[in-house]
């Protein structure tokens, strides 16, 4: 059976932060603030989703482009949870699960991003040592 992209690690803990974000925007002023809110929740849902489209591209610069999409609404994650921080303090007690988890994802989507590079520079250098050595043997043989 092949991989499908919920079988990643990092989309696995992206859809944790997912649940953790919907479930502290659920709750009293938080809830009333419907544009901190609303980009919170859309930042946490881009790094799952961009996972998935990034797992589902077939192109090598078009994978790695929406991983790193991914990796920068992480970033995104991790900094509204300073502006509710700063402006919300009957949910604070929520926030340390919410950034740990966060940046869980963000760990696992670094390693999914620097596994993808090594596997692409083997390929590379596969197929490079593959064409000197028909060269070499053509050479010889001629």
């Amino acid at each position: 059976m092949s991989m499908v992209f919920e079988d990643l690690e990092a989309w696995k803990a992206a859809r944790q932060t997912v649940n953790l974000v919907y479930n502290l925007t659920r709750q009293n002023t938080l809830a009333k603030d419907f544009g901190l809110k609303d980009q919170l929740q859309r930042a946490a849902v881009s790094v799952m989703t961009n996972i998935a489209e990034g797992f589902e591209r077939s192109g090598s610069q078009e994978k790695l482009h929406f991983y790193n999409i991914a990796k920068a609404s992480s970033g995104e994650v991790r900094s509204l949870l300073y502006v509710i921080e700063d402006n919300f303090q009957d949910v604070l007690d929520q926030l340390p699960q919410i950034r740990q988890q966060n940046a869980l994802a963000a760990a696992k989507l670094t390693g999914l991003i620097t596994s993808y590079r090594k596997r692409q520079a083997f390929v590379t250098l596969s197929f490079i040592s593959l064409i000197v050595i028909l060269g070499f043997t053509f050479n010889f043989l001629t």
